[in-house]
């Protein structure tokens, strides 16, 4: 990653400016979605989310080729028009032609970024982020070993706050189970099935509080073994039905189960600093191999045994670095957006 220097003094500080608009120009699919908000909240904003729904030859051109001008990009009433934002952030394959388009009009008005590889031109934006585990490098290119997101740990310690009954009724230590499902990378045949419903029975057993949660991408047959798996007072199983608990289960468990196919919730959980133990079901792994191979050297994470029972009773535990990309990201794009203004002086200092 090329560094660029720290502004001299004297110059407009990104928190010192009035003016700080962020837009988010979105797919509208949650988890990229996330990305950007994580990123937003970390720079100290309330962004204004642009969805985008491109159609036909824009869509599958997508993001090589343009905006439809039915978009009247850049004209009084579309919602890309100006006043420009300080900050731009985008990803997903579609938004990509809208952030490009946003560069040409505002030019150095606004600092454009991009999260995930583009699969296009670094040129597409200033600034672009991938996870450590891609292979995109660039002089306007960083990599983190984790994605950003939403927890923060502001968010995480005001959670932490309020202890829900659901949660209160469970006894300690509290393990979060947070499952996944398959994807290009795993696969779940029975024997995988059997072997995370053995770990989970054998956790239930050990007397552990057991909070758990599928996604979308969970097949019914997991769900329905780790249902059975925790039919037992000392279990919250959230099957999508009423409040989702996620976000109080990463606040208050003192360890996490999670299944290696989902790379989004494991960087959850590592932020919260507490030990992570990680289900990896048949297949190949690539990147995501790569990935938990990384946070295995930070010391995050470890392999889930097959039984559990005498980890919990040996209170087996450990500690590491949480880790918080989004506030990485966000400090960069303050250090490039104040080497800019420091590089053009008063293209930046509307306040």
């Amino acid at each position: 990653m090329k560094t660029i220097p720290e502004p001299t003094t004297g110059r407009l500080k990104w928190h010192e400016r009035k003016e700080r608009t962020v837009w988010i120009v979105s797919d509208g699919k949650a988890g990229h979605e996330a990305q950007c908000l994580g990123v937003a909240a970390a720079l100290g904003t309330e962004p204004v989310i642009k969805r985008v729904t491109p159609k036909g030859i824009c869509k599958l051109a997508a993001p090589w080729g343009p905006v439809a001008t039915s978009e009247r990009f850049g004209q009084p009433g579309s919602q890309f028009a100006p006043p420009w934002p300080t900050i731009a952030l985008a990803t997903g394959r579609t938004t990509i032609p809208y952030l490009r388009a946003l560069k040409r009009h505002a030019g150095l008005q606004t600092m454009t970024v991009i999260l995930m590889d583009p699969r296009t031109r670094l040129s597409s934006a200033d600034l672009i982020w991938v996870p450590q585990h891609d292979e995109l490098r660039g002089p306007n290119v960083i990599a983190t070993l984790t994605a950003p997101h939403v927890y923060s740990r502001a968010r995480i310690d005001a959670l932490r706050a309020s202890l829900p009954p659901e949660i209160a009724n469970l006894p300690r230590p509290r393990f979060a189970v947070l499952i996944g499902g398959p994807n290009a990378a795993y696969r779940y045949p029975p024997a995988d099935i059997e072997r995370l419903k053995a770990s989970i029975t054998s956790l239930v057993a050990s007397g552990a509080g057991v909070m758990v949660t599928t996604s979308r991408r969970t097949p019914s047959e997991l769900t329905e073994a780790l249902s059975a798996a925790t039919a037992h007072k000392n279990c919250h199983f959230w099957n999508g039905q009423g409040k989702n608990m996620y976000p109080e289960f990463l606040a208050h468990a003192d360890s996490f189960i999670v299944t290696a196919d989902s790379v989004s919730m494991t960087c959850e959980a590592v932020s919260t600093g507490q030990p992570i133990y990680v289900f990896t079901p048949s297949g190949k792994g690539g990147k995501f191999a790569r990935f938990h191979a990384a946070l295995r050297k930070h010391g995050a994470t470890r392999e889930l045994p097959e039984r559990m029972t005498n980890i919990v009773s040996d209170r087996d535990t450990w500690t590491y670095e949480p880790l918080n990309s989004a506030q990485i990201i966000a400090d960069e794009i303050v250090r490039r957006w104040e080497a800019r203004a420091q590089m053009i002086p008063g293209l930046m200092e509307r306040a």
